[in-house]
């Protein structure tokens, strides 16, 4: 922390959706009293539109840099007295994993190696213990655990066991066991979150919800994987910006915590309640009104290794942290729809150009 108390957050990713909602939510809380730097190499998903409102302030800096460049990293370690890291940097669509998985373990694995080596490097005494202070969040998901069954008891714990079974959630449990390995070996400051479903405003279309928003404003068919009766729990991603600020404040070190949003749904029923709400929301006299339609929906082959269910339980990081959901599903849906149709422009930027040819590819 520099000698006017000023904390310096290092966020990898903060060109992301969950990674942008973290930066804009820490600069509505803190001001001028944080901040940040934000490393992003900017793939597909990443997007500096999403961080218009914020480029202009003193204490906001872009970095464009990429998680695996060992020496991009140890640079910014060394020009900044950098306090807390945010590790949000991930490739993250199960789909993208499936067709290409080596990408996925160089940013997921790699670039987290190298995060915590030059962390390590910076923080580090002469005696291996590490300066006061310092601290690195590592944010994961609930799909290292696996899949869970049908039964509205079963929820994933900090304690159970890793069983992933995409590409994706495997170089994700990967990069969670080499903290984990960090925070055993040298008694490195760090925690980890794994969290559930997350949505809301700037989430890239490739995802459900801004997908099925997208194409049931365009009367664009609906995909559907298998019989649609898979279970997600869903986050709305301030909640989660929130749990993540929370953990680096009050988390005990070398602690996973689970964040959920206790919102699971069937991924039909997640659909139904957006078509419901697109057509209370939109005005009357609105060509697209007409075009949203429970006719849209269109079931397409199953997704290879399709985990059946998802559901978290986030007991521990109530109890020690007081952190809970505050937003329910039905009230998160609609400030989402509302904020997609604020920003018309935002979707047709993203949506132009190589996404519609992955869109083609993967749901033809």
């Amino acid at each position: 922390m520099n000698k006017e108390g000023v904390k310096t957050y290092l966020v990898t990713g903060g060109a992301g959706f969950i990674g942008s909602n973290y930066i804009h939510y820490m600069f509505k809380k803190y001001g001028d009293t944080i901040r940040i730097i934000n490393v992003d190499v900017l793939t597909y998903a990443g997007n500096l539109e999403n961080l218009k409102a914020v480029e202009d302030r003193d204490n906001y800096t872009f970095v464009k840099a990429d998680i695996t460049d060992k020496e991009a990293i140890a640079k910014i370690f060394a020009e900044n007295d950098i306090d807390r890291v945010v590790h949000f940097a991930a490739e993250s669509h199960v789909d993208r994993s499936i067709r290409n998985p080596e990408v996925f373990v160089q940013t997921n694995v790699l670039g987290t190696a190298v995060m915590l080596n030059c962390a390590k490097a910076a923080w580090e005494l002469p005696d291996g213990s590490f300066k006061e202070g310092k601290k690195f969040l590592h944010v994961s998901t609930d799909e290292v655990y696996g899949s869970l069954p049908d039964d509205e008891n079963a929820f994933f714990y900090e304690t159970t066991p890793y069983d992933p079974h995409s590409p994706y959630s495997a170089s994700k449990a990967s990069s969670d066991m080499l903290v984990k390995a960090y925070m055993d070996t040298y008694k490195f400051p760090a925690n980890i979150t794994n969290c559930s479903n997350n949505y809301g405003p700037y989430q890239f279309p490739e995802k459900l919800i801004p997908l099925i928003i997208n194409n049931a404003l365009q009367g664009k068919k609906l995909p559907v994987y298998g019989d649609g009766k898979n279970v997600r729990d869903w986050l709305f991603v301030e909640d989660h910006a929130k749990a993540i600020d929370m953990v680096q404040e009050k988390g005990r070190l070398f602690e996973t915590y689970n964040v959920g949003g206790h919102n699971e749904k069937q991924n039909i029923q997640i659909i139904e309640i957006i078509l419901e709400t697109l057509q209370e929301m939109l005005p009357e006299g609105d060509p697209r009104k007409a075009h949203v339609s429970k006719d849209l929906i269109t079931y397409v082959e199953d997704r290879k290794g399709h985990d059946r269910r998802y559901a978290i339980a986030p007991d521990k990081i109530k109890a020690e942290i007081g952190w809970e959901p505050e937003t329910m599903f039905a009230e998160g849906i609609k400030k989402t729809i509302a904020w997609f149709f604020e920003n018309e422009e935002w979707m047709k930027n993203v949506t132009s150009g190589d996404y519609q040819k992955y869109y083609e590819e993967m749901y033809k």
